[in-house]
């Protein structure tokens, strides 16, 4: 079980060299309705795991030209067997943003980093802007020492010009939410070039954390996928 103060850093290592990065944790309190950990009993803590930037893009990629056959949501996949192997090494039990029955991924993130929703629903972190994501998560049965979180600077409230709310041809973001059929139709459409081979544009407009923007290709790995997702 990992309670060494060194057993974080040696995760945050072993995380690293996949691109992965450790994205804040807590301890679990009674309240919370912990999911269960490796063994079966309640978890005690978590530790999230994610990424800054593109900077899994090229070990993934590495993997994916390994694989025999079609995957149907090989990011996803990669993920899993990355953050897995990492929990089977540290008594953990590894969990993913997909996996069913959700669990609360975005409310643990704000939790552990202090963060808050930008207008597009994406976590706005004070370094990286709107370029990130979390990958998965490594549930311990025993607690685990991590610093509380203070509250980020939340760039969302200083942004007088929101034009991350005005770059959307078919205005899918708005205060009313996200309009994703709206998105979709526009993406497969005549004139969704622009989004499907880089990205999208309300989150290209926002002026933070433009130093880890996902390269091009990336964005349109994660512009195909949100289509066959939705569609």
């Amino acid at each position: 079980m990992i309670t060494p103060a060194g057993s974080v850093d040696r995760i945050a290592a072993a995380l690293l060299a996949n691109g992965l990065v450790l994205r804040g944790g807590f301890n679990f309190t009674p309240s919370d309705a912990p999911p269960t950990g490796s063994s079966g009993a309640p978890a005690a803590a978590v530790l999230l795991v994610g990424q800054a930037g593109a900077a899994p893009w090229p070990h993934f990629l590495r993997w994916w030209e390994q694989q025999p056959q079609a995957i149907a949501n090989p990011l996803d996949t990669w993920s899993r067997e990355v953050i897995g192997a990492v929990a089977q090494d540290f008594g953990a039990r590894a969990i993913s943003p997909s996996d069913k029955p959700y669990l609360p991924f975005q409310q643990w993130a704000m939790r552990a980093e202090g963060l808050k929703p930008s207008p597009l629903g994406i976590l706005m972190h004070p370094r990286y802007g709107l370029w990130h994501a979390y990958r998965g998560a490594l549930l311990f049965e025993d607690e685990i020492p991590v610093q509380v979180a203070e509250a980020a600077p939340h760039l969302c409230d200083s942004c007088a010009e929101k034009a991350c709310l005005k770059s959307c041809p078919v205005d899918a973001y708005s205060v009313q939410g996200f309009a994703y059929q709206s998105c979709l139709a526009h993406v497969g459409g005549a004139n969704g070039e622009p989004c499907r081979s880089g990205g999208c544009l309300d989150r290209n407009a926002c002026p933070y954390g433009t130093g880890y923007r996902y390269p091009p290709e990336v964005q349109a790995f994660h512009m195909a996928s949100f289509a066959r997702a939705t569609s």
